[in-house]
């Protein structure tokens, strides 16, 4: 038998962690600050409220995203074909984990081949941005987008992540430089993402003067990837310098507005801790345009494909409910004045 390469256990490890241990931020998303005006007389039919959008020449039924999760993996295999499937039966976007691993080792290039089961979704390939700064170059990016047909490529950032993994790739710098490269290059759109810490203004202005078509804010207030990194420690000085950092990060309604400031014409992918519908709702009534959901969709989708469909089902409409309370008809209409700080 094989001997388990070290990059497939790591995937291995993060999928049984995040369905068994309690992994959350201590930070919350701050979308609790936010409330919606309650509209007694909406003047809508909730049946005729549309949440249908174009996203990179593709159509979508509603503004979610499955968030990049896992793969590289038999079990990752199962769970990305069912989301993929649920995916395709409601005509929302997916996006796959890291593909470094079937980069490595072609033959779990399969792990994350879901066009099979969903041949017209709008699909998002993923490599570690910081990669670039290991051997990684514009040919290994089209690799990725090609294994799978995908539409887009998310590069992914986490220096937090690898600061605290056992040997992790820590060096990010001139790492711009490369993004930039990659977007000149790539014949797909390149999505900046973060992984559960959420973007500053400053992050914002550099990705946008790189080149990316979308940021993928990822912020507090979620799965906090530190205290993942903990739960597989090698030993006590690792986990307790991983431990350290559990409140780290800025929170998900903030990294929208950090974005929306910083390059308002940016498309604004929201995740990071999202719940709901209602949080969706919320996040595109401050600037975003899809909003990403993974823990809730992994531990559905790791039952079955028809409890990932409900999920979805469910999600859809509670962001159509929202709209209609809030007595909006349409997703453009959700950003005008609709949400109000409990704080002010």
């Amino acid at each position: 038998m094989s001997k388990v390469a070290p990059i497939d256990q790591r995937k291995a490890d993060h999928i049984k962690i995040n369905l068994e241990q309690d992994v959350r931020s201590a930070l919350t998303t701050g979308l609790e600050n936010y409330r919606f005006i309650h509209e007694a007389l909406p003047e809508l039919d909730l049946n005729r409220i549309s949440l249908s959008l174009s996203l990179f020449q593709k159509k979508l039924a509603a503004p979610l995203l499955i968030s990049s999760m896992t793969g590289g993996t038999a079990e990752a295999e199962t769970i990305n074909l069912r989301l993929a499937e649920a995916a395709q039966e409601m005509n929302i976007a997916m996006g796959v984990g890291s593909q470094r691993a079937a980069i490595e080792h072609p033959e779990q290039a399969k792990t994350f081949q879901v066009r099979r089961v969903a041949p017209d979704i709008l699909l998002f390939a993923n490599l570690g941005a910081v990669q670039l700064n290991y051997g990684y170059n514009i040919d290994h990016c089209r690799r990725a987008v090609d294994m799978i047909q995908a539409d887009a490529l998310i590069l992914h950032l986490n220096p937090l992540q690898e600061a605290v993994q056992d040997a992790g790739d820590t060096n990010f710098e001139g790492l711009a430089k490369k993004i930039e490269d990659v977007c000149k290059q790539i014949k797909v759109p390149v999505i900046a993402k973060e992984v559960g810490w959420g973007i500053s203004e400053r992050t914002a202005k550099l990705l946008s003067n790189c080149g990316v078509s979308a940021i993928d804010v990822a912020g507090a207030g979620g799965t906090s990837w530190s205290q993942v990194e903990m739960h597989r420690a090698p030993d006590d000085f690792t986990r307790q310098l991983a431990a350290t950092f559990v409140g780290w990060g800025i929170p998900t309604s903030d990294s929208i507005l950090n974005v929306k400031k910083a390059t308002p014409e940016m498309t604004i992918f929201a995740s990071g801790g999202i719940k709901d519908g209602l949080d969706i709702a919320k996040c595109i009534a401050l600037g975003a345009t899809l909003g990403g959901m993974a823990g809730q969709f992994l531990k559905a989708a790791a039952i079955s494909t028809e409890k990932a469909v409900e999920m979805m089902k469910l999600t859809k409409r509670q962001i159509e409910v929202t709209m209609f309370a809030a007595g909006v008809g349409t997703l453009e209409g959700l950003k005008v004045g609709k949400l109000m700080s409990q704080n002010l």
